[in-house]
């Protein structure tokens, strides 16, 4: 099950859905648009280790849009800051994103119950494509949780993304242990 844009009103009324900015406007009847942030980021080298701290270079979108390229992976951010208390949130992309060839995640579309904080996006394109800061760039969806939570994604002391800022962030697979 799904909620409703009733239902995400209620939640966000009670608390247990959180939205910055937040515009009526962007409510769908099952989801909430969401808007590319205004910093992009690629990974310093070329091959990339999973068991190393891989740095990213950050940079901001200028106002006349930035162009994507095939082959190349970028990490951008939310506008929106969310917070998600008693349900799990899912990141889709929208699907004028995806007619223009952009991919907004390549696994992370699921949040925890409990994540607070911006969302990173894993961003790949087929074709050169322009882009520009705060332009509509994915949906949040959100499924109620069977059961009771033990711990929330923010109480949780390995949370490895919780509280991310408004600029996109680098992989964090080198803190766990393997």
């Amino acid at each position: 099950m799904i909620l409703s844009d009733k239902r995400i009103l209620e939640e966000m009324a009670n608390g247990t859905i959180k939205i910055e900015p937040y515009s009526r406007e962007y409510l769908g009847s099952n989801s909430y648009d969401v808007h590319l942030g205004s910093t992009l980021a690629v990974y310093e080298d070329e091959e990339l280790d999973a068991k190393k701290h891989n740095k990213i270079k950050c940079f901001e979108i200028p106002d006349d849009g930035f162009v994507l390229l095939p082959n190349k992976f970028y990490l951008g951010v939310t506008q929106e800051y969310t917070e998600t208390h008693a349900h799990v949130p899912f990141l889709e992309g929208k699907s004028s994103t995806g007619r223009l060839g952009i991919d907004i995640h390549a696994t992370a579309g699921k949040g925890d119950v409990g994540f607070c904080g911006n969302w990173t996006l894993e961003i790949s394109c087929k074709q050169p494509v322009r882009i520009y800061k705060f332009m509509p760039i994915g949906q949040l969806i959100y499924f109620p949780v069977e059961g009771e939570i033990e711990i929330k994604y923010n109480q949780k002391s390995n949370a490895k993304y919780s509280g991310q800022p408004n600029k996109p962030v680098e992989s964090m697979m080198w803190k766990n242990k393997f």
